[in-house]
């Protein structure tokens, strides 16, 4: 059973701590919890939004603002329920007990990218790499 870990609410992890202690791993998990909340809320919004918005418009070039809207609000939605899955994923590299670690070189991804990006699965140093790479591939 899990236990109950105290984090003081202006907790903020640092370097000095050991890496992935219970404090860390805890506030990484409350930050990626809250937003995936954020993201479902709204997609919900949008889901009573695009349901209450089915009005007759009969102007055409309003109609089609509106239905132009309304495709850049579904692509968004689309982009963060794919987020959703990078966060559902990241709380399982958690619970497994692998969050914080690179995929690619096994080391510690530093604390300012988790904080700025806490779905990250490679380190800086790793993620540059592998864009370059796949510029090199891009432009062939």
């Amino acid at each position: 059973m899990k236990t109950e870990v105290f984090l003081p609410d202006d907790y903020r992890p640092v370097e000095s701590e050991p890496f992935m202690n219970e404090q860390q791993t805890e506030y990484f998990r409350r930050k990626l919890i809250d937003w995936k909340n954020d993201l479902l809320q709204g997609t919900k919004e949008t889901i009573e939004g695009l349901q209450d918005g089915t009005r007759n418009i009969p102007d055409v070039a309003d109609r089609a603002s509106e239905e132009t809207d309304r495709a850049l609000e579904l692509r968004t939605r689309d982009r963060q329920r794919k987020l959703v899955g990078k966060i559902d994923a990241a709380l399982r590299r958690i619970d497994e007990g692998e969050y914080g670690y690179c995929e690619a070189t096994g080391d510690p991804i530093s604390l300012k990218r988790l904080d700025a990006r806490p779905i990250a699965t490679l380190s800086l140093e790793a993620q540059e790499r592998h864009e370059r790479r796949e510029k090199v591939h891009r432009d062939d």
